[in-house]
């Protein structure tokens, strides 16, 4: 019987350490050669997929930096006149469409007006009581002299004729205010009473809501005319925030329209706005824009391209080697004959299809140009 229970035993410790040298070598055992694997936040390829991956290796070339920016093109305010009626009246002469160009002080259109004849009438009688009052202290000074007169009377042709001067330079002024030159005429009374509105700047008639005839007058806020000089125009583009620091007024920059897809317009950097959009984290940035030709039309789409100041050489990258994930920027770089990291990186754009490393790559790094998305899909499933 002891014999039996001994043997029992042995055979019980035999099983047990055959079973635990059998999970050990499971253990031990290697992944299949053709499985990617993550190894130290990389992937792990075989000489297939490293095939579909290109490669390229980090230069130093330094393209210019570019910003790109979209924006609208609007009249400077600077060269646009929005021509009001100075006086209630009858417009006339008009011969001006939009489209037309005129030079500064150019006639646009006359108004005949009762409020310019009631200001020349004014004109007028003002100068009979100027010369009356002359008279009348001229007189009285010499009946003064030769003690025929009082002080007092005397005193009273003075305050007269002061007050008979001043009524002329104030219907002077209200002429002139009108657009009526008091001096065209040596005789007053052949003034005429039509105001010539003229042109404040030269270039084109870009709108007109008045016609001959019609009546206006100046409490409307709606301009007559609006004459635009289309030489220069601004393009109003929203920036990043983030790219803020990279500008200044004055810098160069080129504006393309789609109207014009091969010419590019000299730009400058004229004002850049005081306020963050909370929506897009972009501020307005003017440009004013040089226009030949008058092509850029208010309204236009345009793209800009905003030069930054001259970089000392840095790495490039090709653009589509860099992805994006929660707001953060990464590239896959060579770590081994068959390994592959992700690395953070910071980019900056330049005017080429290639990105500057400012930070996280250095000249010689090995990364993936064309295969970026395939190391992703690899990296998500390892992780699994």
């Amino acid at each position: 019987m002891t014999k039996v229970i001994g043997a029992i035993a042995a055979l019980c410790v035999a099983v047990a350490v055959s079973s635990c040298s059998a999970g050990a070598g499971s253990a031990a055992a290697p992944p299949p050669a053709d499985e990617p694997a993550s190894r130290e936040g990389g992937v792990h390829l075989d000489p297939m997929q490293i095939k579909q991956l290109r490669i390229d290796e980090l230069s130093t070339e330094s393209p210019a930096d570019v910003i790109k920016a979209t924006g609208t093109v609007e009249f400077d305010a600077d060269r646009v006149a929005r021509i009001l009626p100075p006086v209630s009246g009858q417009v006339q002469e008009l011969a001006l469409n939009a489209g037309d160009s005129v030079r500064k002080g150019d006639v646009l259109f006359v108004l005949s007006s009762r409020e310019v004849a009631a200001a020349i009438a004014d004109h007028v009688a003002s100068h009979k009581d100027l010369d009356l009052a002359e008279k009348t202290f001229a007189m009285t000074d010499d009946l003064f002299a030769h003690e025929a007169a009082s002080r007092i009377a005397l005193q009273q042709a003075q305050n007269e004729l002061a007050k008979s001067q001043a009524k002329v330079t104030q219907s002077e002024e209200v002429l002139r205010v009108l657009g009526i030159d008091p001096d065209a005429e040596p005789d007053a009374s052949r003034l005429q009473s039509r105001v010539q509105v003229r042109a404040p700047v030269g270039g084109v008639v870009v709108e007109r809501t008045v016609t001959n005839g019609q009546f206006v007058g100046p409490d409307s806020t709606a301009p007559l005319m609006v004459v635009a000089d289309l030489s220069s125009v601004w393009v109003q583009a929203a920036v990043f925030e983030r790219d803020l620091r990279h500008i200044s007024a004055g810098q160069r920059a080129d504006v393309t329209a789609a109207a014009y897809p091969s010419d590019h317009f000299s730009a400058r950097v004229a004002r850049i706005g005081s306020v963050i959009d909370a929506q897009t984290r972009t501020t307005k940035v003017r440009f004013a824009v040089a226009n030949p030709g008058g092509r850029l039309k208010s309204g236009m789409y345009t793209s800009i391209s905003l030069y930054l100041p001259a970089a000392t050489a840095s790495p490039t990258i090709a653009a589509k080697a860099a992805f994006v994930e929660n707001g953060h920027t990464f590239a896959w770089v060579q770590a081994g004959p068959q390994q592959f990291v992700r690395r953070e990186i910071e980019t900056a754009p330049t005017d080429s299809d290639r990105l500057r490393v400012i930070a996280g790559l250095k000249a010689g790094d090995r990364v993936v140009s064309d295969g970026a998305l395939l190391l992703r899909q690899l990296a998500s499933g390892a992780a699994q």
